[in-house]
């Protein structure tokens, strides 16, 4: 099936003063049947970034601001969404603070158009530029961080439930509803639940990659899983669909080794399991820091303890509360 017309391209956006200004000027370098039109979904940015957006849309009419008051990227692309001329057949979702080959929206076009699938997802490849991303980017693409997501760790492109979300056809992402807007993280998780549900094929192409740049602080990126884990929780108390073993380690983590450091109280060798987690994590990060051949990536040891643990708190918060 082919789409005319280019693409609508969807910028969520808050305090991106640093990055939105080079985005949009390596879009507007791209031909209108590829790029037909660009959206900023701006959550009340503090900084420049409006302004900037408002500067740049004045002397270009494909770039367009979308106030987006409730400051949630799933409530400011749904808006976006609406807003793009119905001309567009397809839906490009870019975020500000990471980076883009100048081809990539059109080689999601094209793969939309060969693959006929209702949505295309991608590699996310996280980028560290500090010694603290560094090691964050070593752990979120590797197995120990991920648990082997497919969208984070590569592989063969094929059919996929679930990944870091890059085009949809239009009209599949309106008539599945768009964003759940009640989810503070995981929203993409679930639209793809419900677009499967509604028959909807979402297709992983491996050789098209973003690269994201983390969190910078361990406190960040602490609060980061936190978010994620509840979004997880609010998932599946959503839709009760089974859970992945991968996505049951991190909470019964939290459990056990709640449960053992409570033990040890009274019986200090129950202190041999929190160690022996912390001895793994410290193993883990030595073979990334060899692998990277990179001493800022045994940082990965603590980086690991904040994904693991944050994620399963925030997940068993959120299944408690259900809520």
């Amino acid at each position: 099936m082919t789409i005319a017309s280019g693409a609508a391209v969807i910028i969520p956006t808050f305090n991106e003063a640093a990055h939105i200004g080079g985005l949009l000027e390596q879009l507007l370098r791209q031909k209108r049947d590829v790029v037909g039109q660009i959206l900023v979904a701006d959550g009340r940015s503090q900084d420049a970034t409006r302004a900037i957006v408002a500067q740049i849309a004045a002397a270009n009419d494909r770039v367009h601001l979308i106030d987006n008051p409730d400051r949630l990227q799933s409530a400011g692309i749904n808006r976006a969404a609406a807003a793009a001329d119905p001309a567009h057949g397809i839906l490009v979702r870019m975020d500000a603070h990471s980076g883009y080959a100048d081809d990539y929206v059109a080689r999601l076009i094209r793969t939309l158009q060969e693959r006929d699938t209702e949505s295309v997802v991608v590699r996310l490849r996280t980028v560290g530029r500090t010694c603290m991303e560094k090691a964050i980017a070593a752990v979120s693409n590797s197995i120990f961080g991920t648990g082997g997501a497919a969208h984070r760790i590569g592989g063969q492109s094929r059919l996929i439930d679930h990944g870091h979300h890059a085009a949809f056809r239009r009209d599949a992402f309106q008539s599945s509803g768009g964003y759940d807007v009640h989810f503070i993280a995981n929203e993409d998780a679930e639209f793809d639940y419900r677009l499967r549900r509604a028959g909807g094929r979402i297709w992983l192409a491996a050789d098209i990659e973003v690269d994201y740049f983390p969190r910078s602080t361990l406190g960040a990126l602490a609060r980061q899983y936190w978010r994620y884990g509840r979004g997880r929780a609010q998932n599946f108390l959503k839709h009760r669909e089974k859970l992945r073993a991968r996505q049951l380690v991190a909470p019964l983590l939290v459990v056990m080794l709640a449960a053992s450091t409570a033990v040890s109280l009274v019986q200090p060798y129950a202190l041999a399991l929190p160690l022996l987690y912390a001895a793994g994590c410290c193993a883990a990060a030595l073979w990334l820091a060899l692998r990277a051949r990179s001493i800022c990536v045994m940082l990965a040891a603590p980086a690991l303890w904040a994904m693991h643990l944050c994620w399963g708190a925030g997940f068993i918060t959120t299944m408690v509360m259900k809520k």
